[in-house]
């Protein structure tokens, strides 16, 4: 019979593990987001550092800045590197929601793939600022502009 550690190996593809960092990303920001209480039904279960950020992180994020994060894994020999584009709401802490994501992405990459993630980089892409438009004052398009 052949042992259980002979018969092959799991090789996980880069781009799986860009998949697993941009969803950890994205439920590190809905942390922050939404809050601690809101945020574990949603992302799952919820860190105890993530937990004391939440209430500081609430700051601008929407839900268009947290559907966004965008991951690039290399692996070699079940060790990954990772970087992680996000967007971000303005203002916020950018420091709390790098080091908050950087966190659930060594987690999670760690958690489902068992691979060790000595490296995460997160960019700040772009930092979205909030609109606020009063109704009476939007542009009209067309025909209804000219009157």
């Amino acid at each position: 019979m052949v042992e259980p550690g002979e018969r092959g190996a799991t090789r996980i593809a880069d781009r799986v593990v860009a998949k697993i960092a941009a969803r950890a990303a994205r439920e590190a920001l809905r942390v922050g987001a939404v809050g601690a209480v809101g945020a574990v039904g949603a992302a799952g279960a919820v860190g105890a550092a993530d937990v004391g950020l939440a209430d500081g992180l609430a700051d601008g994020l929407t839900d268009a800045a947290v559907a966004r994060p965008n991951a690039v894994a290399v692996v070699r020999g079940g060790v990954a590197r990772i970087r992680v584009a996000v967007e971000l709401g303005y203002p916020s802490d950018i420091g709390a929601h790098c080091g908050a994501v950087r966190r659930r992405v060594i987690e999670r990459v760690g958690e489902l793939t068992g691979m060790e993630v000595p490296e995460v980089v997160v960019t700040v892409e772009r930092l979205h600022v909030p609109r606020w438009e009063r109704p009476e004052q939007k542009v009209r398009r067309g025909r209804d502009r000219v009157r």
